[in-house]
């Protein structure tokens, strides 16, 4: 997070209960409310280019895409689940938010994918694929070579679970790459939401390059200790970078120390709402 960041955050977060009165007054008087600017994502989207038919077999190169992508209806919790998500307040204006954003902890995966979403690149190499996520400089690598996913994780005998776990891939025709990740730390999160879930995590992501500009992408979780049935956590939908070059966004500790300071603190949301 740069400090032009911090910057729009804090008056974001000063002017939030202000915004609304704002916009009903601009309505009342016939006005229309100011626009922000559009994101890269938005004009490319908006131009509707297709930039021809997708190559065979081939993600490499920096994409970029919403802010946030279409959230999955999240089927009931099992009891473990409940008691779980019950623990998480994902607020962040909230002071005893346990949000590991606000930290800057590393966000694991399937958050990675679900949170902050504007930029995502692939680099192919032999026998896997890097798959990098602009927010937070994250790689994860995906094992192309027919490995199998490692069993026994967290258990006696198996490798440790990690923040972004163990993913392997294949291909399902030539325009679709299917990426299965398994061995995720329970501490993350599934998105800003504050879903949880367990060490028997299983993630399947599908991308599908519908044209050569075009990138899908649909993230499935099956987790029976926390969900009662697998689901679509998100879907999402990336554009082709025409110059190639993405930004640097990173979430810095003492800026985000900062914000708590300038906002969350004189804000006290838990004291308004009574939490």
């Amino acid at each position: 997070m740069r400090n032009s960041d911090l910057r729009w955050i804090a008056a974001t977060g000063i002017l939030l209960g202000v915004s609304s009165q704002v916009v009903a007054q601009e309505a009342s008087k016939g006005k229309q409310p100011e626009q922000r600017p559009q994101t890269l994502y938005q004009k490319l989207e908006a131009a509707g280019a297709t930039g021809g038919p997708a190559p065979r077999r081939d993600l490499s190169g920096s994409w970029t895409g919403p802010l946030t992508p279409k959230m999955g209806e999240v089927p009931p919790l099992t009891p473990m689940g409940q008691a779980r998500f019950k623990q998480n307040i994902p607020d962040t204006f909230s002071p005893s938010s346990n949000d590991p954003w606000i930290t800057c902890d590393p966000f694991g995966f399937p958050r990675s994918a679900t949170t902050e979403t504007r930029g995502i690149g692939f680099a192919q190499m032999p026998g896997r694929i890097v798959i990098m996520t602009q927010y937070g400089k994250i790689w994860r690598t995906v094992w192309m070579d027919g490995r199998e996913l490692p069993k026994n994780v967290g258990a006696k005998g198996g490798p440790d679970t990690t923040l972004y776990g163990f993913s392997v891939g294949h291909w399902d025709g030539d325009y679709t790459l299917v990426v299965n990740t398994a061995g995720l730390d329970d501490k993350t999160w599934l998105d800003r939401r504050g879903y949880p879930h367990s060490s028997e995590l299983r993630v399947e992501e599908r991308y599908t390059r519908v044209d050569h500009d075009t990138l899908t992408v649909t993230i499935t979780v099956d987790d029976p200790k926390t969900y009662t049935k697998p689901f679509v956590l998100a879907t999402n939908r990336f554009k082709w970078i025409p110059n190639q070059e993405d930004d640097e966004q990173l979430c810095v500790p003492s800026e985000m120390i900062e914000y708590r300071k300038l906002v969350v603190v004189p804000v006290d949301q838990d004291k308004v709402t009574k939490k």
